[in-house]
């Protein structure tokens, strides 16, 4: 959903609308342009997944700064999982303060004082989740803002938003879009409890969480053919029967699950141009088959025609 293009507002304005976006969709903040005035550029994207969302925005240098007022004078609280798409940002929080990259996120507790800048101009994506959604204490939020870089999950979760984001459009439309969200707030809670190095939390976080942390770890691999229970079970720190009692408890065959996100994967990757150009054994390759001939057999099996078939039932329509 478009929030704000200011290429369609008067450049006099864009400040004023701006600042209303921010307060409407976000959080209230004074904003510092550090572009002449009638040069301010901002593109601001929501996209709702059940009770979080994702906000999204491009804009030219400012900086924001979130102030005790501004505080007192929004919603409920928030909690903000943010990277940047483009450029580097400077965020300030609580006495911590950080150098926000495109391979790293950044946690914002949005009911106390903060600022962000982007000298550089650029994008940044920020999942917004209220905190009863998130159900952890601000202590434990608060704790894990500067160390969340070391906690294991970091990359996982990184990766995951950095997807939601770039497929927003597709996946905010899906009737499966508030599961997403709740998924991607079970994520988020790992991260932080893990950030924060809380004992009390962790365990039944982990074990809560382990299908959800799952299906991401597998959707980031799905082009490796080593990707098997037991490597999965090893990169999650459990045994092969932990994995399969939570599997089994949340109705997911393993084993039949992978093998049905490839052939998804590879049957849209068939009917784009890349797809057309490429020969049948290398698709299976590049999604995870090793052997060409079972890929097509399991195929058939799926949809009822071979790949060969597909990609001209594809072309034709």
């Amino acid at each position: 959903m478009l929030l704000l293009d200011t290429r369609d507002i008067p450049r006099a304005d864009r400040a004023e609308a701006f600042a209303a976006a921010m307060h409407e969709v976000s959080s209230p903040c004074r904003i510092e342009q550090r572009e002449p005035q009638d040069e301010l550029q901002v593109h601001m994207q929501l996209w709702p997944y059940g009770q979080a969302a994702l906000l999204s925005t491009d804009a030219s240098r400012l900086r924001l700064t979130r102030t005790r007022q501004h505080i007192g004078a929004d919603g409920g609280p928030v909690v903000g999982v943010s990277f940047q798409a483009a450029g580097r940002g400077e965020f300030a929080q609580l006495g911590h303060e950080q150098v926000v990259r495109d391979d790293e996120v950044m946690l914002v507790d949005m009911g106390t004082p903060y600022s962000f800048g982007c000298a550089t101009g650029g994008g940044a994506q920020v999942f917004l989740v209220p905190y009863e959604l998130l159900a952890l204490p601000e202590d434990v939020v608060r704790r894990a803002m500067p160390r969340l870089r070391a906690s294991p999950l970091h990359d996982l979760v990184h990766a995951h938003l950095s997807r939601l984001a770039s497929s927003a459009p597709q996946l905010a439309a899906d009737p499966g879009a508030a599961a997403l969200g709740t998924a991607t707030v079970e994520l988020v809670r790992a991260l932080i409890v893990s950030a924060a190095g809380d004992a009390v939390r962790s365990a039944p976080v982990r074990e809560q969480t382990l299908v959800t942390r799952v299906r991401a770890y597998v959707g980031q691999r799905l082009h490796d053919p080593e990707l098997t229970p037991a490597a999965i079970a090893g990169a999650h720190n459990v045994s092969l029967r932990q994995l399969y009692k939570a599997c089994n408890e949340a109705g997911l065959r393993l084993e039949q699950w992978i093998i049905e996100q490839r052939l998804e994967a590879a049957r849209a990757h068939l009917a784009t141009p890349a797809g057309l150009r490429r020969s049948i054994a290398a698709t299976a390759r590049a999604h995870g088959f090793a052997d060409p001939s079972h890929f097509t057999r399991r195929f058939r099996q799926a949809y009822g025609m071979t790949p060969r078939e597909w990609q001209r039932a594809a072309t034709a329509a």
